[in-house]
């Protein structure tokens, strides 16, 4: 029960729940994250979720902490079913049956200079080795990172616009001389590719009219993080982290090879 085609008729309850979220700004995958955690809970109790019980959720939760989900999962099920009884069903006495898991917490990992500069070395291509470093240089999410337009970079006062980002809030990240280079780099073999279109998405997807999905860039680290034999738990989250924790200082990109690569790979 997505957004997406579907042969499935969308139940009332379903289209109510939907505009529940539309009136309240969610975004497109949050919907679909929260329609495909209600469903899931429908499908345990094998009937419709507006005829659960507070034992149903009882046994829900229970099902979930046995067979092994972990707590991220179970809390972004949590929130979902959260949202459906106290909003959509203003039924928030069911709410309060949902118990949220405790994370346990984590370091994020911290790539030293030597391995920043491997993981971009093994990036699959100038697309992904601009799209890193971005994370990297200015501190993006990698939400912000595959959202960004090839018109956002503003060269004259060095910044790079990050619309509706955490909290929906707008802000600007700046922008290093180093990464302004290896973007240009990107930019010019994109054009010479024919995938960075007019107005378009700065890092697109397999069809250039889409953007990079999240997912792709997320693969794509990990993929790279192998590829140089980086052992370490990495993400571009932990790219965002290192550069949040200045491993490298703003002034100094460039020692992590950030303008010593050739561009001359396909996307």
């Amino acid at each position: 029960m997505t957004s997406h085609a579907s042969h499935r008729p969308v139940s009332a309850l379903r289209a109510r729940m939907i505009e529940d979220m539309k009136v309240r700004g969610f975004t497109e995958k949050t919907r679909n994250d929260y329609v495909r955690n209600v469903r899931a809970f429908a499908a345990f109790i094998g009937r419709s979720p507006d005829t659960a019980t507070a034992e149903d959720l009882r046994r829900f939760q229970l099902h979930q902490t046995r067979t092994g989900m972990q707590p991220p999962s179970i809390n972004s099920g949590v929130a979902a079913l959260r949202f459906f009884f106290t909003v959509t069903l203003d039924r928030p006495d069911l709410a309060r049956r949902l118990t949220v898991v405790r994370e346990p917490r984590r370091l994020p990992a911290v790539l030293s200079v030597e391995e920043v500069t491997l993981l971009l070395q093994a990036a699959p291509g100038p697309k992904y080795r601009a799209a890193f470093a971005t994370a990297y240089g200015a501190g993006l999410r990698v939400s912000e990172v595959v959202a960004l337009k090839a018109g956002d970079v503003d060269s004259e006062r060095m910044l790079l616009p990050v619309e509706q980002g955490k909290g929906r809030k707008d802000r600007r990240a700046m922008l290093s001389p180093q990464l302004l280079e290896l973007l240009r780099a990107w930019w010019r073999e994109g054009r010479r590719l024919g995938v960075l279109l007019p107005r378009g998405w700065l890092f697109p997807g397999r069809n250039p009219v889409e953007p990079l999905s999240t997912r792709q860039l997320n693969r794509a680290v990990h993929a790279a993080a192998e590829a140089a034999g980086i052992k370490k738990r990495v993400s571009p989250h932990t790219l965002r982290h290192n550069s949040e924790r200045r491993i490298i200082p703003s002034g100094h990109l460039e020692a992590a090879g950030f303008i010593r690569f050739q561009v001359g790979y396909s996307t």
